[in-house]
């Protein structure tokens, strides 16, 4: 199974009127969003911030250029996604589920909704319980198989800007009184805070992804016998558009450090290792 992750695109309404603004805004986009299609996969996968205020044109706009008769696309939900509009009407306008699953014999893939709807002042992640308790079902429920986790939101002190105020799923929620009962390998991935980040907490990898705006490209997750591979494609010559965009946008701040180390940008998850360690301790 082979799956490409984008981070917070933010593809956003502009002032026409700026000079090379419009032409700037087109060059990156479409150059991303083609390279994003044309790399082949099971899913794509959006870690959500997919549109900056969550308009109708700016949603009906980048469904357009994502449109591709061959790609399974699954965008999860961010809270830059829900700060315009509702979540019903958002839902609708895409035509993606809220939160669900998918079981294969490979591995079982959650995808998560962590997004506050309407909620500008306020852009931390939150899950209410009904949720939880089917997030909970979900884990228990994969037993030894992996379980790949998507969601907009880090889990709180995990990844790289996790820990910042608003950085990640609210700490009062317990994420980790439910990744806990999971047996054998299990990978959380997010975006949120713009900046690539890999770290391995338990029988847990946490793994961030970066802005497009910031550090054009994507993640490719590889799920192989032995181990889950992750490595990070760039896409090039996309700088000077960007920082065009990002001089131009409301809501948003660009990081200059959202490349992180080498580390931050592939890993190799061992899967025997891991699920033979889980079975031991049972």
């Amino acid at each position: 199974m082979k799956l490409l992750l984008m981070g917070d695109l933010h593809y956003h309404e502009i002032d026409m009127t700026i000079p090379g603004l419009p032409e700037a805004r087109t060059a990156f986009y479409q150059t991303l969003l083609e390279q994003f299609l044309n790399t082949d996969a099971d899913l794509h996968i959006s870690l959500g911030d997919l549109t900056n205020f969550g308009s109708a044109v700016e949603l009906q706009e980048v469904y357009d250029l994502l449109w591709h008769e061959k790609r399974n696309f699954v965008h999860v939900l961010g809270n830059h996604d829900l700060y315009s509009q509702t979540r019903e009407q958002v839902l609708e306008i895409t035509g993606q589920e809220r939160y669900h699953a998918i079981d294969t014999d490979a591995a079982t893939l959650v995808f998560l909704d962590t997004a506050r709807e309407m909620n500008t002042a306020d852009w931390s992640g939150w899950m209410d319980e009904e949720q939880l308790q089917w997030l909970e079902y979900c884990v228990e429920k994969s037993g030894t198989k992996p379980l790949l986790v998507f969601g907009h939101h880090p889990v709180y002190q995990t990844t790289t800007r996790s820990e910042m105020d608003k950085g990640s799923i609210h700490p009062s929620i317990d994420m980790w009184r439910i990744l806990n009962r999971k047996q054998g390998t299990g990978v959380y991935f997010n975006g949120h805070t713009h900046v690539n980040s890999i770290v391995a907490q338990n029988n847990w990898t946490f793994v961030q992804l970066s802005a497009a705006l910031d550090q054009p490209g994507f993640r490719v997750v590889e799920l192989e016998d032995e181990q889950i591979r992750i490595s990070t494609i760039d896409v090039m010559y996309l700088e000077e558009h960007a920082a065009i965009l990002y001089q131009h946008i409301s809501h948003y701040g660009h990081n200059p450090n959202a490349r992180g180390l080498d580390t931050d940008r592939q890993h190799n998850i061992p899967l025997a290792t891991v699920t033979a360690t889980a079975e031991q301790s049972q």
